[in-house]
């Protein structure tokens, strides 16, 4: 009974906020265009709409945490393993201006919609070759811009405890733009936001940026052997946190 009155106040707050910050959003996307093509500003006001629900929701403790020796350059295509919708929210903490190839549920609903496309965000219907493919096309178009793109590979969160394989798509688009791959690892999300749920979840839930992986001259030959190589590096960077967190 406590955790579903925490939770409908918690998407109270959260719907509140998206309603109230959609004219705001609306205001700054027209007075920006002009001098921010790259909706730096509209973007990181919609980002910071997520962590409200990040940081009132009691039964989440959601961490960034720098785990990079080298600097993030922009634009690049930043790749995530995904264990939950909550997800989402744990990538708000993300310091980047970042772009978000979205699933089409949730980029064509009201209000959660708009603020996506206000922001730059992407949607794509899963399952649609011809929606990937437009997707692509326009995620191409904001790195052609000096915009960072960040795509979840495996394409739907896993049911279980282990990742599924990479899709090529995001590998294949930064080698087609030469520009890096920066992974991040996150772990703890599994039961923040269960499948088929609205109820939250405890979670202690860290995400960790890691070094950037250059795709300077390499090929679409290249692509297999890059996927696999990123997903082995976010594996191990999952399973150390998992391990901090005391997931086992």
């Amino acid at each position: 009974m406590i955790r579903t009155v925490v939770s409908i106040f918690v998407w109270a707050v959260t719907a509140l906020a998206l309603t109230v910050i959609q004219p705001v959003l609306a205001i700054l996307w027209l007075v920006t265009r002009p001098f921010d093509p790259k909706q730096r500003i509209v973007g990181r006001v919609f980002r910071n709409t997520g962590l409200v629900t990040v940081y009132c929701n009691p039964y989440w403790n959601f961490h960034l945490e720098r785990g990079a020796a080298a600097a993030y350059t922009e634009p690049s295509v930043v790749v995530s393993n995904h264990e939950s919708e909550a997800d989402i929210f744990l990538s708000c903490l993300l310091p980047w201006n970042l772009k978000y190839l979205a699933k089409a549920e949730i980029y064509g609903t009201p209000i959660m919609g708009w603020g996506m496309r206000m922001a730059g965000d992407i949607g794509v219907v899963r399952g649609d070759r011809r929606s990937g493919v437009k997707a692509l096309i326009e995620c191409r178009k904001k790195l052609q811009a000096g915009v960072s793109v960040i795509i979840f590979p495996e394409g739907t969160r896993s049911r279980t405890d282990e990742m599924l394989p990479f899709k090529e798509g995001a590998f294949r688009l930064a080698i087609d733009a030469q520009c890096p791959i920066q992974p991040v690892a996150l772990a703890g999300t599994r039961y923040a936001l269960p499948p088929g749920s609205l109820l939250f979840g405890p979670s202690k839930a860290v995400i960790r940026i890691l070094d950037p992986v250059p795709t300077t001259g390499l090929t679409s030959a290249d692509v297999p052997a890059l996927t696999e190589r990123v997903r082995e590096q976010i594996a191990q960077a999952r399973g150390e946190l998992r391990k901090e967190l005391g997931i086992v």
